[in-house]
């Protein structure tokens, strides 16, 4: 019988061979939810689905795009974000 803790859908059922040929059922924590645009809440690309101690470990130009407000806005919001900055008016 499976642990009382197991039971429930927080974690994801993955069958799996062990070296000795045979299948085995795994308990494995679930994916965080995909990324998303703080301006329009559009899913990020470049920025991946891993939970937080693989993160930790993953080098900084793996877990965001090389840009400007990259893992924070998508690349349209960027763009307008710039152009606006560059059109405001400097305080002289």
């Amino acid at each position: 019988m499976v642990e009382g803790r197991k039971k429930s859908r927080t974690f994801r059922r993955v069958f799996k061979k062990t070296p000795g040929g045979k299948t085995k059922k795994f308990y494995l924590k679930r994916k965080p939810g995909k990324a998303q645009c703080a301006d329009c809440g559009e899913y990020l690309k470049g920025v991946p689905r891993e939970r937080p101690h693989k993160m930790q470990n993953m080098p900084k130009t793996k877990k965001r795009p090389e840009r400007p407000y990259g893992g924070m806005l998508c690349s349209k919001c960027m763009r307008k974000k710039i152009i606006e900055q560059a059109r405001k008016p400097s305080k002289q």
